[in-house]
């Protein structure tokens, strides 16, 4: 674990004034609660705050403030840790720690370079994290920024605590969405040929559609028209999605983000996986079959309803 300096004089600092306090007779008990430090609300009530006088009161038999004061009465001042400590109701504890010791942080940042801060608080445990995970239908958005940036810091931060982190983006390759891309674009692609194709309802209506229908016809000219329909919207969708997953890609490695690894749901679904998952629930009796769809027993788990988890579709 790396020293913190600052926390590390201020804590040892508090437990010197309790040992004196105890051997005093000023305080009672031999054996204290851990002592928490915490950032007060405001800056100005000092640099670390502490209630460590309230945890100790109802063992004193004694009002936070009186024990508050005792430890400050105790506290070794020469130590050179203090500029200023007082009390505040109902019993902090709010100190303000002199700046050389400040400045000692910044010597040790500046020995430890890179590592400061670096811990082995997860002791290799291993960690996935799953981020961003946009659906490959369209460019990502401001949204997915954030999610990028939240998703690394955490996984960051998980990796500087001795945690084995595996960063990973699901990608959503399967299903109504992905279906909507590949009509989408084949419809806009029919437009181009010359034929009067309305957009799906609900499909994507966005300048990147066209632009992909442009991109198939530059590349299949108008060869798509004399496949059977559900053929040809296929390659459109499998054309649409390869482009799309590239911009994702290349926009997320701009902004300096990468993942260890894509996982794809259409790769879930045709391993198997999920039909022997239905059949686990199936036999642990928590499926049931209503109004032509499958449902899970989640209710059964604390959920406030029980939910489809198969559509009348199949999907």
């Amino acid at each position: 674990m790396p020293r913190d300096i600052v926390r590390d004089r201020v804590t040892s600092a508090l437990r010197d004034a309790l040992q004196q306090a105890s051997q005093k007779g000023q305080l009672t008990i031999n054996s204290w609660p851990p002592i928490a430090l915490d950032l007060p609300k405001r800056p100005e009530w000092g640099d670390l705050a502490t209630a460590l006088a309230m945890n100790l009161a109802s063992q004193e038999r004694r009002a936070p403030r009186d024990v508050a004061q005792t430890i400050l009465d105790n506290l070794d001042q020469p130590r050179a840790v203090f500029d200023h400590v007082e009390i505040a109701a109902p019993g902090f504890l709010n100190m303000t720690v002199k700046r050389d010791l400040w400045r000692n942080v910044l010597a040790q940042i500046e020995t430890e370079g890179g590592a400061y801060g670096w811990n082995d608080l997860g002791k290799g445990h291993r960690v996935l994290v799953e981020y961003v995970s946009a659906n490959p239908t369209g460019p990502m958005h401001i949204g997915h920024g954030r999610g990028a940036a939240v998703g690394d810091a955490v996984a960051n931060l998980l990796r500087a605590s001795g945690f084995d982190v595996s960063r990973e983006y699901y990608i959503n390759d399967a299903g109504r969405q992905i279906n909507l891309l590949g009509q989408s674009v084949y419809a806009r692609y029919q437009q181009r040929n010359g034929r009067a194709v309305a957009l799906p309802e609900d499909g994507y209506q966005g300048a990147y559609v066209d632009q992909l229908a442009e991109r198939i016809q530059e590349d299949l000219g108008a060869g798509l028209t004399d496949l059977p329909t559900e053929e040809a919207r296929q390659r459109c969708q499998e054309f649409a999605y390869r482009e799309m997953m590239n911009v994702i890609r290349e926009d997320l490695r701009t902004f300096r983000v990468t993942f260890d690894s894509w996982f794809s749901e259409a790769s879930l679904m045709s391993s198997g996986a999920v039909t022997e998952a239905l059949d686990e629930l199936r036999r642990r009796d928590l499926l049931f079959e209503q109004e032509g769809a499958s449902w899970f027993r989640s209710s059964s788990y604390g959920d406030e309803k029980d939910r489809v988890i198969r559509k009348q579709d199949g999907e």
